[in-house]
């Protein structure tokens, strides 16, 4: 997969979240303008004050870009970097990212610095990459996307960073708490590969990210640098059970567990057992939650998303 090379004078459409992080959003923006300002480089900076604006902005932005060959920017959290993504897959504009979150695990992953001054000098010389985007129905997930128990996890955690603020402490303290609490398993029938299997599990996670399935140990994780992605999914278990994995996946042990299912693919259908008359599925995509038609559909995008980020270090791949 070949680099693309960005034109040096392509303005930047940048979309700032706010809400991001534990960052000073005007000396975040300061310094993006100082640096793009001093470089002579032109750009715009679009504001996310109210999240509900979040996805239009984004999509007012990309056709903005197009329409000037420009490249757009995601300013924000892992959710943030999904909404803009999402607005950028179709249009094939280059793609920029200006890390501002708690976990940050894309930009991680692709080697793109968490100093907002490193990544924005970052965007004014790096190539297009191509890079994997994951789909659940026609929604993009660029780390991972997720049904039962982990969207129920994701609720109460931004319901205690509301409360207590955004840290990684904070997330794991509410993480632990969630599953003190009594958990519904799910009865899913997934088709995989022309066969279909019928599981009892509290949560089915499909990750398109290997810096995290690496963490926290599944065995899949350099299957999606081959075109895959992979899921994992929990046999019913009692509360000691459940915070054992816990322990074992903050280990980078998950996948050695025996009460742990794990397989790669490139697509799955899934179709969970609903209550009568309801065909709604409650979905995490990238931290954000959404509701979806069943069946839910995970599969690699057909398309690449032409990420801004450093080249890879030849020498180090060679070793690994």
């Amino acid at each position: 997969m070949i680099p693309v090379s960005i034109d040096p004078n392509a303005p930047l459409f940048i979309v700032l979240n706010v809400g991001s992080g534990n960052h000073d959003t005007a000396k975040t923006r300061t310094i993006i303008e100082e640096i793009l300002t001093h470089a002579g480089r032109e750009h715009h900076i679009s504001m996310v004050e109210d999240p509900a604006r979040l996805h239009d902005l984004a999509h007012e932005t990309v056709e903005k870009a197009q329409s000037r060959g420009g490249v757009v920017v995601a300013a924000g959290g892992d959710g943030t970097l999904n909404a803009v993504a999402q607005a950028t897959l179709p249009s094939g504009c280059p793609f920029g990212v200006l890390p501002q979150g708690t976990f940050n695990y894309f930009s991680r992953t692709h080697g793109i610095p968490s100093d907002t001054a490193e990544a924005t000098r970052l965007l004014l010389t790096a190539r297009a990459h191509p890079v994997q985007v994951g789909l659940v129905n026609d929604r993009v997930f660029l780390v991972n996307a997720s049904m039962g128990l982990y969207p129920q996890l994701l609720e109460n955690r931004e319901a205690y960073k509301q409360q207590f603020g955004r840290s990684r402490l904070v997330a794991f303290w509410a993480g632990f708490i969630s599953l003190l609490r009594e958990h519904r398993q799910l009865r899913l029938r997934i088709e995989y590969r022309g066969e279909t299997r019928v599981v009892r599990t509290p949560t089915l996670f499909v990750g398109n990210n290997r810096l995290q399935l690496e963490q926290i140990g599944i065995p899949q994780a350099y299957l999606l640098e081959q075109g895959q992605l992979a899921a994992i999914s929990l046999r019913p278990v009692g509360t000691l059970a459940m915070l054992w994995l816990l322990i074992r996946g903050a280990f980078g042990q998950l996948g050695e567990a025996d009460s742990v299912s794990h397989f790669a693919f490139r697509h799955i259908s899934v179709t969970p057992a609903l209550p009568y008359g309801s065909r709604r599925v409650k979905i995490a995509t990238d931290g954000e939650i959404v509701w979806l038609q069943a069946p839910i559909e995970f599969r690699v995008a057909p398309e690449f998303l032409y990420l801004l980020k450093p080249e890879p270090d030849l020498s180090v791949s060679k070793q690994s």
